[in-house]
C-alpha cells in the first residue's frame, strides 16, 4: 500500500512540474521561468533598435540643418521646398524613436522638447519679435520642435511667396535666426541622448537585467505602453477626435499647418510600436528576442490562443482600420466622425492587451496613473 501511495505521489509531482503553461486568469500567471534570456532581449533592443534609431534620427536632423542654412542664406521658394522636405523626413523618422523616452531621453525631456503639438503661435511670434528667448525654459516647449517648424514653414502666411516675403522682410533676420535656433536645439538634445547611449548607458541598460520595478525591462515596457496609450492613441487620434472632450478638436491635430500628414505620422508610429513588440531591427527585417518571444517562452494563452498572436492580430486590425480612412483632417469634418471613431476603437483595443494581459504575464507593474479610464 505504501508503495502504491508513493507511486501516485511521484506521478502527481511529475505532472505538476510538467504543467508550465502560463494562462491569463484570476489567479495571475505562473512564475516567470529563469530560462528566458533577458540580457539578449535588452541587447536586441539597445543594439538593433534604439541606438540605430537615434543614429538615423541624428542623420535626418543633420540634413534638416543643411536645408535650414540653405534657406536662411538664400530665402526663396525653391529652398523653402527643400527645407520642407527635410523637415518631413526628420519628422517622419521621429515617429519611430519617440517611444524610447527612457534613460538619456527622459533626462533631457526629448519628447517634450521636440513634439508638443499644436505649436503655441503667440509664444513663437513674441519670441521672434523680442529676440530674447531661452529655448531651455519649459515655457518655450510649445514654441519649438517640429510643430513650431510646421508653423514657420507653412503657417505664417497663406502662400509660398508670402512666406518667403516674411523671411526677407523687415523682421526677416529674426525669423531666420529663430528657425536656425529651433533646429540647433533639436540637434543638441538628440546628440546628447545618442552620446549617452553610445558611451556608457547602453552597458548600464543591458546589465540591469533583473525583474524589478527599476530593472531596464520593466521601465522600458512602462515607457513603451505609456507612449502607445498617451501619445499615439490619445495624442494623434483620441484628442483630435474628441474622444475625451466630447467634441472634435481638429486644431489639435499633428502637422496642423502642413496638413494631410497626421494619418501618415500615426501609421509610422503604429508600425514602430509593433516592430518593437516583435523585436524587429530598425534597419531591416531581422528579429531578435522581444516581448513577443518572451510571451511565447512563457506559453501565455488567452481565450485559447497565444497572447502574442492576439496582440499582433489586433495591431494588424487597427492598422487596416486606419488605412481605410481618408486623411484625418477630412474625417474630422464629419459630424460625428463615425469612421474615425470606429478606427480609434480598434486602436484602443490594444491598450488592455498590453497594459493588462501582457504586463500581468511578465509580472511587470504599471508605474503611471491612468487618467482617462482605460
Amino acid at each position: 500500500m505504501k508503495k502504491i501511495v508513493g507511486i501516485l505521489t511521484l506521478v502527481l509531482f511529475i505532472y505538476a512540474c510538467s504543467s508550465d503553461d502560463s494562462t491569463i486568469d484570476d489567479q495571475g500567471p505562473d512564475p516567470i521561468p529563469s530560462a528566458f534570456d533577458r540580457t539578449a532581449l535588452l541587447e536586441n533592443w539597445a543594439d538593433n533598435i534604439i541606438i540605430p534609431g537615434y543614429i538615423d534620427f541624428t542623420s535626418k536632423l543633420s540634413s534638416l540643418e543643411s536645408s535650414t542654412i540653405l534657406f536662411t542664406t538664400q530665402p526663396n521658394e525653391s529652398n523653402l521646398e527643400t527645407l520642407r522636405a527635410s523637415w518631413l523626413d526628420a519628422y517622419t523618422t521621429w515617429q519611430r524613436v519617440s517611444m524610447f523616452e527612457t534613460g538619456p531621453a527622459e533626462a533631457v525631456g526629448l519628447r517634450l522638447n521636440v513634439n508638443i503639438f499644436p505649436a503655441n503661435v503667440t509664444t513663437i511670434e513674441d519670441n521672434i519679435t523680442s529676440g530674447a528667448y531661452d529655448l531651455n525654459l519649459s515655457s518655450n516647449r510649445s514654441a519649438k520642435g517640429f510643430p513650431a517648424l510646421d508653423y514657420l514653414l507653412y503657417g505664417i502666411a497663406s502662400d509660398d511667396a508670402s512666406i518667403v516675403a516674411i523671411y526677407t522682410g523687415g523682421q526677416g533676420a529674426q525669423y531666420r535666426q529663430y528657425l536656425q535656433d529651433l533646429v540647433t536645439d533639436m540637434q543638441t538634445l538628440t546628440a546628447t541622448v545618442l552620446a549617452e547611449w553610445q558611451n556608457g548607458f547602453r552597458d548600464t541598460f543591458v546589465s540591469n537585467n533583473g525583474a524589478s520595478s527599476t530593472a531596464s525591462l520593466d521601465r522600458l515596457v512602462n515607457d513603451y505602453i505609456f507612449y502607445y496609450e498617451r501619445h499615439l492613441r490619445a495624442g494623434k487620434m483620441g484628442i483630435p477626435g474628441g474622444v475625451f472632450s466630447g467634441s472634435v478638436e481638429s486644431g489639435n491635430i499633428e502637422g496642423l499647418y502642413a496638413g494631410n500628414l497626421s494619418k501618415q505620422f500615426f501609421l509610422v508610429g503604429l508600425d514602430a510600436v509593433q516592430d518593437f513588440f516583435n523585436g524587429r531591427a530598425y534597419n531591416g527585417n531581422a528579429q531578435g528576442e522581444s516581448l513577443n518571444t518572451y510571451l511565447d517562452a512563457l506559453n501565455v494563452i488567452k481565450d485559447g490562443a497565444d497572447l502574442s498572436a492576439i496582440i499582433n492580430s489586433q495591431f494588424n486590425t487597427a492598422r487596416q482600420s486606419v488605412q481605410e480612412l481618408g486623411n484625418f483632417e477630412q474625417e474630422l469634418q464629419n459630424n460625428p466622425p463615425t469612421n474615425f471613431l470606429n478606427a480609434y476603437d480598434e486602436v484602443q483595443r490594444i491598450v488592455p492587451l498590453l497594459k493588462v494581459d501582457m504586463v500581468s504575464a511578465l509580472s511587470i507593474s504599471i508605474d503611471f496613473a491612468d487618467a482617462d479610464g482605460d
